[in-house]
């Protein structure tokens, strides 16, 4: 109830006001990473996300603290908000945001366990056939998956 209560507060901030609140204390550019992972089925996993500016919708990840190393900081996260390990971590591709300042690091992985959500940020955590993605799925987040795909 407090997940959908934020979330709906947080989705009806405007764009910008979003990104600042997101940002404030990183002075020059933010750093996160994000991963595409798998399961036995070959299913990828999707996060529902209470901040996720966007539908909600996309691969999990997040940002790094000061002076963690990109695949520590994304085994934290996914630890923190779905509760799972990962093997077979690879990286895959980075990009440069220039609005907003930010540097996306991308991986590849195996989930170990089942993801559950352990944190209020997170409303849902499924898998999802590459034909079957959800139609509130962004535009970015379908062309990330479907590079990520070239990559695998």
């Amino acid at each position: 109830m407090l997940t959908n209560f934020l979330g709906a507060i947080w989705r009806q901030l405007p764009g910008g006001v979003r990104r600042r609140l997101s940002r404030l204390g990183q002075s020059r550019f933010t750093v996160t990473t994000a991963a595409f992972i798998f399961d036995d089925d070959g299913r990828i996993l999707l996060l529902e996300h209470v901040f996720r500016p966007d539908s909600g919708w996309g691969v999990p990840g997040g940002f790094l603290s000061k002076a963690e190393q990109p695949e520590d900081g994304l085994r934290r996260e996914l630890r923190e908000e779905i509760g799972i390990e990962v093997e077979d971590v690879k990286i895959l591709f980075a990009r440069t945001l220039s609005r907003p300042r930010q540097i996306e690091i991308y991986f590849r992985a195996r989930a170990i366990g089942e993801p559950k959500p352990c944190s209020f940020e997170i409303i849902t955590a499924k898998w999802f056939a590459f034909d079957d993605l959800p139609s509130e799925l962004s535009g970015d987040q379908r062309r990330l998956i479907a590079r990520a795909r070239t990559l695998i």
